[in-house]
């Protein structure tokens, strides 16, 4: 029990550099790694032609879900019109999945076949 009392712990022992009980206990570095974090895909979400849903429809559609403003929904409107179909926005696929589920179920509420669909950008 006496040979306890008087034993310095194992570690100070260890660090102990001059062997007499000095103060040089050596040193450490702590490093900490960044975690690389991935960019998350994106999703194009497009509107399609039809013959059937107004383009003022598809200007409001646009400005209410896009946030575009009425020259550039005009724009895009005329692209859709023009050649079949146009981009309303780049998302990650979260955002991208509720634009077009809430633009899908805008048009059937109106009784408008347009249709909104996303695709890997």
């Amino acid at each position: 029990m006496d040979e306890m009392l008087g034993a310095r712990p194992a570690r100070l022992q260890d660090n102990d550099k001059d062997g007499g009980g000095g103060t040089d206990r050596g040193t450490s570095v702590i490093t900490r790694t960044k975690p690389k974090t991935k960019r998350p895909s994106l999703y194009r979400v497009l509107l399609l032609n039809d013959d059937y849903t107004p383009m003022e429809f598809v200007i409001h559609v646009l400005e209410r879900f896009f946030q575009k403003d009425h020259e550039a929904a005009t724009r895009i409107m005329l692209h859709v019109h023009n050649h079949g179909v146009g981009e309303c926005g780049i998302y990650t696929f979260e955002v991208a999945e509720t634009k077009v589920t809430q633009v899908m179920d805008f048009a059937r509420q109106h009784q408008h076949p347009l249709q909104c669909v996303m695709e890997k950008n």
